[in-house]
C-alpha cells in the first residue's frame, strides 16, 4: 500500500478568478462615478476683478437690516433687496452680508435666498477672525 503525501501548495486559481471579476466590475463602475464637472479658469484667461467696494448689508441682533451706504437707515428685507438690486445695476459690485453673531441662521439664509431670487450675483458672507 502506498502512502499519499500531503500537498502543501496553494491553489491560486480561485484567487485569480475573483481578481478578474473585481477588475471587470471596477472597469465598468468607474465611468459612472463622475458626479459633475466644473470649469476652471485657464492660464491664458485674464480675470477682471471688481475695483468697486462691495455693497455691505448689515443684519443686527434685533433683526434690523441696513446698508452701510444708506447711513444706517433701517430697512425690511424686501426694501433692502430692492435697494441692493438698484445699487448693483448702477455698477457691477459684489454684495457682502455682515450679520451679528446673535442673529439666527435662518434669517441670514432667508436674506441670502431673497437676494438670489432677485437676481443678485456675487453674494458673500463677512466673517471676522478670532473670537
Amino acid at each position: 500500500m502506498r502512502r499519499r503525501k500531503m500537498m502543501s501548495q496553494i491553489n491560486v486559481v480561485p484567487f485569480i478568478d475573483v481578481m478578474l471579476v473585481l477588475l471587470i466590475v471596477f472597469m465598468i463602475a468607474t465611468p459612472a462615478l463622475r458626479t459633475g464637472e466644473i470649469e476652471l479658469p485657464s492660464v491664458g484667461q485674464t480675470l477682471t476683478p471688481s475695483r468697486a467696494d462691495p455693497i455691505e448689508v448689515i443684519v443686527r441682533a434685533d433683526g434690523t437690516i441696513s446698508l452701510r451706504e444708506a447711513d444706517g437707515t433701517k430697512l425690511n428685507r424686501s426694501s433692502a433687496v430692492s435697494r441692493v438690486v438698484e445699487l448693483q445695476r448702477q455698477r457691477d459690485r459684489g454684495v457682502v452680508i455682515a450679520a451679528d453673531r446673535a442673529v439666527r441662521y435662518d434669517e441670514v439664509v432667508g436674506l441670502l435666498g431673497a437676494l438670489h431670487a432677485a437676481g443678485v450675483k456675487r453674494v458673500g458672507l463677512a466673517a471676522r477672525e478670532g473670537n
